[in-house]
């Protein structure tokens, strides 16, 4: 075989993918789940409303502040070890956080959850760059790989509503003990080992750098997403920012950097890694504002609201699925751009949603968004992995997925942000109807939550005309977050006409450089 003909994956690498794909379908049926929990967890351990989002929200806090390390420990250590280890520590957390017997019991064990779950996702991902060398197969296996995250949250509130109607509330938590039995079975059998052969010199101080400049900016936007921009908030971004600064100054002095800062000089690593970020923010902050349009704009129940949102999964699941095919005869730039593009149209449709009826609108807006915009993300991954060379692919996809994390936090953020924005501006001043007591309308202007609270105490006809009021203020809200968005994407459909442009070899030449340093770590 020539080093320019990369080789096809067999059977044992697929069912091998089939193996990788166990956590990431537990990890998206993993964050259902939990919020099916939440009330029964409530009564059998009596938290606080403060401790309850710290067992909900600190596992996502370590897992974005610990993908980057763990990208890196896993080029050293070996990535296929590091998803062992990682799957031994996820049950083990799972089953502490399924029989704990206290608030501060389960947050630690979510904690530990957050750590074992920070080594699932790179040490996948790096793992399936490597096992699928042929380019069309590493996309489709990326593609498979990604939707299983789509797929486990479409089954969460069925397997939770399931273990919830038949066992306690810990129940939920034990999904987790035989996905990390099976890997650690079949794990050795079916996965290579790879690592970085020549890895160099681990520095703590970066590790620990990394880990502080990431948490407290997650930290700060999730704040600024729940009680508005304040200023701890903004002191919790500003201190990550200064953590970064002096992480990027330390990786430019080292001979081994913990982070290559050069990958950020190829433009495929740089434009794939800022789409999948800014891809996500808009989708998440999309669906932060979407859900609560239907709950508390048009009425739905919660269950009916999911139902409702299930088109939008449906609709991700299948871009994802059909991007490869595209990738395969088009510059993958050009498919990604395409995917942003095709995007666009669904925040139109969702800026005409009005506040009485606007069901049909909003629904097929939002399958449409995540159509174009999960398209682009399954080549974003792989856009990101291929610009790497195969010793540093845990690094880059550490990176990216800590990327991931970020645009998360921030679409639901500042999408959060706008639309509250708005809608306290709209409810301002003279806009609410006359008579409401001051303790009614301080409520009323809070939020939507607050005005259908403070409705539900005025007679009828007030309670009904400052709840007009309030849903038109959100939904323009969220007209106005989706405008936002629109601007986004159409950034980013120019940025992957960008990458395309490039040169009509890009593509080839990355996947003739990658198969070198495949054939080299062959010989090794």
């Amino acid at each position: 075989m020539r080093v320019d003909e990369p080789a096809r994956a067999g059977r044992r690498q697929w069912t091998g993918l089939a193996v990788l794909a166990l956590p990431t379908l537990l990890i998206g049926l993993d964050m259902t789940v939990l919020h099916l929990a939440a009330p029964a967890l409530g009564q059998a351990l009596g938290p606080s409303g403060a401790q309850l989002l710290w067992i909900v929200d600190i596992y996502g806090f370590l897992v974005a502040s610990f993908l980057a390390t763990m990208g890196t420990l896993g080029d050293r250590i070996g990535r296929r070890k590091l998803l062992l280890v990682g799957a031994a520590a996820f049950a083990a957390a799972s089953l502490l956080a399924a029989y704990s017997t206290g608030v501060a019991m389960l947050i630690v064990a979510r904690a530990l959850l957050g750590v074992a779950g920070a080594t699932l996702m790179p040490s996948t991902l790096s793992l399936i760059s490597n096992m699928f060398r042929d380019p069309d197969q590493r996309r489709f296996a990326i593609a498979v790989w990604m939707t299983n995250f789509s797929v486990g949250g479409m089954i969460g509130p069925l397997v939770g509503g399931v273990l919830l109607e038949h066992f306690w509330w810990g129940s939920v938590f034990l999904v987790g003990v035989p996905v990390g039995v099976v890997l650690l079975v079949v794990g050795p059998v079916l996965l290579p080992e790879c690592r970085d052969p020549d890895p160099g010199r681990l520095d703590p101080a970066s590790i620990a750098l990394s880990i502080v400049t990431v948490l407290p900016v997650v930290y700060g936007f999730k704040q600024m997403a729940q009680d508005g921009v304040r200023a701890q908030s903004l002191l919790a971004v500003a201190a990550g920012l200064g953590f970064a600064v002096a992480f990027v100054r330390r990786q430019l002095r080292l001979a081994d950097p913990m982070l290559d800062l050069r990958l950020f000089g190829r433009p495929g690593f740089s434009v794939a890694l800022g789409g999948q970020t800014m891809g996500l923010f808009v989708v998440t902050g999309t669906q932060f504002l979407v859900l609560q349009y239907l709950q508390l704009v048009l009425g739905l129940s919660p269950l009916s609201a999911g139902l409702w949102a299930l088109p939008a999964m449906v609709a991700g699941v299948v871009g994802t699925l059909l991007a490869p095919a595209a990738a395969a005869r088009l510059h993958p730039g050009r498919v990604m751009a395409g995917g942003f593009a095709l995007a666009v149209p669904g925040l139109v449709l969702i800026s005409l949603a009005g506040a009485v009826s606007g069901l049909a609108l909003t629904t097929v807006g939002f399958a449409v968004l995540s159509f174009g915009v999960q398209a682009a993300l399954a080549l974003t991954n792989d856009v990101i992995i291929s610009s790497a060379p195969p010793e540093r692919a845990g690094n880059a996809s550490g990176v990216g997925e800590t990327g991931a994390e970020l645009g998360n936090a921030l679409g639901v953020a500042v999408f959060g942000s706008v639309a509250t924005a708005f809608y306290g501006a709209r409810m301002a001043g003279d806009a609410l109807p006359k008579g409401i007591p001051p303790e009614a309308a301080a409520l009323a202007r809070s939020t939507l939550a607050g005005a259908t609270e403070a409705a539900a105490r005025l007679p009828d006809a007030v309670g009904d005309e400052l709840l007009a009021t309030a849903r038109s203020a959100f939904t323009g809200g969220m007209h106005t977050a989706a405008l936002c968005g629109i601007a986004v994407l159409v950034l980013l459909t120019l940025a992957g006409l960008n990458l395309a442009r490039l040169s009509p070899d890009t593509a080839e030449e990355m996947t003739e450089e990658r198969t070198k340093g495949f054939a080299a770590a062959d010989r090794d």
